[in-house]
């Protein structure tokens, strides 16, 4: 029994194909028919061709950034984020590509047993002994936003912030006897397990401001000659002298007495690198771009609120017909109207977006709660002295910024 469609179907008519089933008029349908099915077959192919390249892109960012299919899929899609790239939100770089010279996760794993032992025992001894072994985990490096990890006397600086954490906030800071047996582990990465609390206490005390952190350093160092522990009293006896190299005023070469500026900023670069390693994050030194236009920055040295939303700014608001201009310049059909040329000249309001790609920058620093992983960063745009803090989400790091294996994921 026929179908029911076949049915329905009329039969054709040869009167009106020449009086031949074959006519011309036929054929020439046929011809046409043919052209459009190839062409629909080209399409097919080629959505398939960008099908199977978008695929391929989402699985080797996913295989990269070490995200599930779907979540590599919606960073590609809504974020506008490349192959290899990943937001700042998510990942980890510990030893910044950007910083040549330095160590590498990869290298620190292959060093002798004997090298590993004698670096965790060290890191071990609060507070000398680990400010002494940070810095050289973390040396000093040039990269595109200026030098970082750098100064003179940083192991004495970060020795001082441990000491102020042992004065103020003695209950985090590990037992001697649980960091001591902890170090015959030869693993530097169980040592920061133990003194993950004091560590990130540390780095928080640089976020209270430099103003009366020297009077909270005398008194930690006045509190640190009379704590119980042998290794506290040495230290705090020799970083009263280097305390006073800090704070007195010295005769320079021209007769002018001036004060030696001690280097907080590579102290608190350091703190942060270490604190990435547990918690996840992106040292400083990390290229990034922003996820939008950059705005125009205050004066060199200031430090700027996180931006709005990609495309609403203030002057948005109050002048939208700027802002409209500025977003959906005049087409081709509509080029010849006063107005369009009008949109076409005027340069964007004051604040507003920027036109042209995402800037790119290096990360500085960044800025820590009481636990978790950063929740802003303090980047330097290229080409502008100004330091400005962005939240993680309006970041997105560059592909391959770790020195020798991708950044690892939780």
């Amino acid at each position: 029994m026929p179908d029911e469609e076949d049915q329905h179907q009329p039969a054709p008519d040869p009167a009106q194909d020449g009086g031949h089933p074959s006519g011309g008029q036929r054929d020439g349908g046929q011809q046409r028919s043919g052209g459009e099915q190839d062409r629909q077959q080209q399409d097919g192919t080629g959505r398939a061709r960008r099908d199977r390249k978008r695929r391929r892109a989402i699985r080797a960012h996913a295989a990269q950034t070490g995200v599930a299919y779907s979540v590599a899929a919606r960073q590609l899609a809504g974020f506008g984020v490349g192959p290899g790239e990943t937001l700042a939100s998510l990942g980890r770089t510990v030893y910044p590509v950007g910083l040549p010279g330095r160590w590498t996760v990869i290298a620190r794993e292959l060093r002798p047993a004997a090298v590993k032992l004698h670096d965790t025992r060290r890191a071990a001894r609060l507070a000398g002994g680990r400010a002494v072994h940070l810095v050289e985990r973390f040396p000093p490096g040039e990269s595109h936003a200026g030098p970082c990890y750098a100064g003179d006397g940083l192991e004495d600086l970060l020795a001082m912030l441990y000491l102020v954490v042992v004065r103020e906030a003695p209950g985090l800071v590990p037992a001697a006897l649980d960091l001591a047996w902890t170090a015959e582990l030869g693993e530097e990465t169980a040592v920061d397990m133990e003194c993950a609390e004091v560590d990130r206490a540390a780095r928080l005390v640089l976020d209270d401001g430099i103003a009366g952190l020297w009077a909270r350093v005398e008194d930690a160092l006045r509190s640190g000659q009379a704590n119980p522990s042998p290794a506290i009293r040495h230290d705090a006896d020799r970083l009263s002298l280097v305390c006073r190299m800090f704070t007195m005023p010295v005769e320079g070469p021209d007769g002018e007495p001036y004060v030696l500026r001690a280097p907080w900023t590579g102290a608190a670069q350091i703190l942060d690198a270490l604190l990435v390693i547990a918690d996840d994050g992106h040292a400083p030194g990390t290229r990034v771009r922003l996820t939008h236009p950059a705005t125009p920055g205050p004066a060199a040295g200031t430090t700027t609120p996180a931006p709005p939303a990609p495309g609403t700014t203030t002057q948005a608001r109050s002048q939208p017909r700027e802002v409209t201009q500025v977003r959906q310049p005049a087409g081709k059909a509509d080029q010849g109207r006063p107005e369009a040329r009008e949109a076409a000249q005027d340069p964007p309001a004051a604040g507003a977006p920027l036109p042209g790609p995402p800037a790119s920058g290096t990360i500085i620093g960044a800025r820590w709660a009481a636990a978790g992983p950063p929740r802003g960063y303090e980047i330097r745009l290229d080409g502008d002295p100004a330091t400005h803090t962005m939240r993680p989400e309006d970041l997105i790091v560059l592909p391959r910024q770790e020195s020798t294996a991708t950044a690892l994921q939780v």
